[in-house]
């Protein structure tokens, strides 16, 4: 039998620009979604419909939550490498369904180190939430984080927490990355580089968080993706990995680069800064530099090009 990487989440944004890497690199891919309605699942399935003819792609349409349905996934495929990218996403719902972000987040976690005692390497996707509001810049991995401020960064921590408790009992081989606010073609709905650029491109008001000073350290998704297949491919105990671009852009810079690549200004409704928001997110990312050799190559200027050429050519 083949040895399959087990991707869930591998409809998503960032799980589909993976597949779609790995299929090329020649890879066998067990692919894990459950194509909920947090956007509109023909996103989704937008973005797998072109692997579903390759042999080495194999779909299952299954919850996180429903722990026999994978334990089945499990034994059925020889499954030797795990990226689990799926999860609820999202700060601001968080506060919302608080009870769902634990289910998924958590519990869906769990499942998935309680079957993967004997693979070879484990890749859990984190985020740069779970820093909180952390005074020190740039946020590095040797921080503390036990002060989240969103439902969301909690699980998140809490998922970090788990995979070193089955490291420490199963000796799995485990990698946490934590992803600084990851954009690009294909990307989310539901994040500020596609919303922003629909409103301005459509003329409607664009509602900015806050007086428009606060940072992202936004992350070209290609970028991401070469940090996620180094760490697959390396092998370490534990480990906790930034990738980030670790170049912070101010959230007004941010929304003037989309209206040059437009050639449309902003009409700008400006809102309170919202519960669970922090002011910057900055990754140090001089470990994985070193360790996974991570050097991210996509400017924001180049990134937002490329985003919007996308948008535009998928209207």
């Amino acid at each position: 039998m083949m040895k399959n990487i087990l991707i869930t989440g591998g409809a998503g944004f960032i799980g589909s620009n993976l597949v779609r890497r790995l299929l090329d690199d020649n890879r066998s891919i067990i692919c894990v979604d459950d194509f909920n309605n947090y956007y509109s699942p023909l996103i989704k399935e937008n973005n797998i419909k072109q692997f579903l003819s390759q042999k080495n792609f194999k779909l299952y349409r299954v919850d996180i939550r429903d722990f026999n349905s994978l334990k089945e996934i499990f034994s059925s495929n020889r499954i030797s490498r795990v990226v689990h990218l799926a999860a609820r996403a999202g700060v601001r719902p968080s506060l919302e369904n608080p009870l769902l972000y634990e289910e998924v987040n958590l519990r869906g976690t769990m499942h998935l180190l309680e079957l993967s005692k004997n693979v070879k390497n484990f890749i859990f996707a984190s985020s740069s939430s779970v820093y909180g509001n952390n005074k020190k810049i740039p946020f590095s991995e040797h921080d503390n984080v036990d002060k989240a401020i969103s439902p969301y960064a909690a699980t998140k921590k809490a998922g970090e927490v788990m995979c070193h408790v089955y490291h420490h009992l199963y000796k799995i081989p485990i990698s946490c990355l934590r992803f600084f606010t990851v954009y690009g073609p294909s990307g989310r709905p539901d994040m500020a580089t596609y919303k922003f650029t629909k409103w301005i491109d459509e003329g409607k008001e664009l509602l900015r968080f806050g007086d428009g000073h606060s940072k992202r350290d936004y992350t070209y998704v290609d970028d991401i993706i070469d940090g996620v297949i180094s760490a697959l491919d390396k092998q370490f105990e534990y480990e906790i990995f930034n990738l980030g671009n670790s170049h912070p852009i101010e959230l007004n810079y941010f929304i003037n680069v989309i209206e040059e690549e437009l050639g449309k200004r902003a009409k700008i409704t400006k809102l309170p800064t919202q519960p669970g928001d922090v002011s910057i997110t900055y990754a140090d990312i001089s470990k994985s530099k070193k360790m996974l050799n991570f050097q991210p190559k996509v400017s924001i200027e180049e990134g937002i090009a490329k985003f919007v050429r996308w948008y535009k050519s998928s209207k």
